[in-house]
């Protein structure tokens, strides 16, 4: 069940220059070939059907929220607890809360599971929290399972790494369950992270579009970047790096509030920047990450502009939104705004764009 991906070499020798891999036609002829095949199981699949023996028995802390299910959208929480040779004592939720609710940047506070009776500690009360030892006093094997979204900024794989972290520590083993990166696993793009920006919102020298899965990332992590736990990672199987979301018949669920749809996924690698601007960008609107906008925001001209440079995979429509009054930006106005709308997305490099 441990392996390393060969996605280790590949960033082991990039550069800060924006790294394109595959070509839009093969990509685009490689669409429809996934329609025989043996279906794809996600990690907790694999995980339960062979646990490790030196596993068995031992007290599991879960770090997991509303996008670690089965293929038939039963919840981890229930199928660990369930497991004859598995002991759930402890729950650990990431930002957005356990359920996948809470707005981001919004503290989430400990609680306890109804369900199961398992207390709920909150891995997001500052920016930088990670399992403390107090969390982790009863736990024998820390397991992770959460949907990754294919780009550096996600909050859930700075959890991923502060938990691996603390699971070295305290000397227990560090389980992955491994997903498909629901925008696939073929292209990369974007500079790495200067070491120096290192936050919450990207830890380590990866680049914006990764193209990795959780399991791929956590090998990195754990061999290149040096935290060096006892990690094991449960494969994805049959996944193909060329598969998106859409391809492998796993049950959509929104990974958190604000990303609604395969599309918002497929423009967010680039779009999140945006949040570090006077733009909105689109948090409270129906399309949030598909749509940016600003009161000031010429949207015809810049549109007109954009089109023109004829950037592959997309086209920008010069819109209004409303946006809603819980929102961090612009919020209770009605402003002008750009869509990004697109037409093909394996040509589509939305951190170049």
């Amino acid at each position: 069940m441990r392996f390393t991906s060969p996605v280790v070499l590949l960033l082991a020798a990039c550069t800060t220059a924006p790294l394109p891999v595959t070509s839009p036609a093969a990509s685009a002829n490689q669409q429809t070939s996934h329609s025989v095949q043996a279906p794809v199981l996600p990690g907790i699949e694999t995980f339960l059907a062979d646990v490790p023996p030196a596993l068995r028995g031992k007290r599991v802390g879960l770090i997991t929220n509303h996008s670690g299910i089965d293929r038939m959208k039963r919840s981890d929480i229930d199928l660990i607890a369930a497991h004859p040779d598995l002991k759930l004592v402890a729950l650990l939720a990431p930002e957005h809360g356990i359920r996948g609710t809470a707005e981001a940047g919004d503290q989430v506070d400990d609680e306890t599971d109804p369900k199961t009776g398992v207390p709920i500690y909150s891995l997001y009360k500052s920016e930088d929290s990670g399992p403390s030892a107090e969390m982790l006093k009863n736990v024998d094997v820390l397991i992770y399972d959460l949907q990754e979204v294919g780009g550096r900024t996600w909050t859930y794989v700075s959890t991923m790494a502060l938990a691996m972290e603390a699971a070295k520590r305290k000397g227990i083993p560090f389980v992955v369950l491994d997903r498909p990166n629901p925008i696939g696993g073929e292209i990369v793009e974007g500079a790495l992270l200067d070491p120096k920006f290192k936050s919450f919102v990207g830890m380590y020298p990866i680049p914006a579009r990764h193209g990795m899965t959780v399991g791929e990332l956590a090998t990195l992590f754990n061999e290149k970047y040096g935290i060096a736990a006892d990690l094991i990672v449960a494969r994805v199987a049959n996944w193909k790096r060329s598969q998106w979301m859409d391809h492998t018949r796993l049950p959509w669920v929104n990974p958190s509030p604000n990303l609604r749809s395969l599309a918002a996924l497929t423009s967010y690698p680039g779009s999140v920047y945006f949040e570090g601007t006077t733009l909105t960008e689109g948090r409270g609107t129906d399309r949030p990450f598909e749509q940016i906008g600003a009161p000031w925001l010429n949207a015809e001209k810049v549109a007109r502009v954009m089109n023109a440079r004829q950037l592959p995979g997309v086209r920008f429509e010069p819109i209004t939104m409303s946006v809603a009054a819980t929102a961090a930006k612009h919020n209770g106005q009605t402003i002008p705004a750009i869509r990004f709308t697109v037409t093909d997305r394996h040509a589509y490099r939305p951190v170049r764009t």
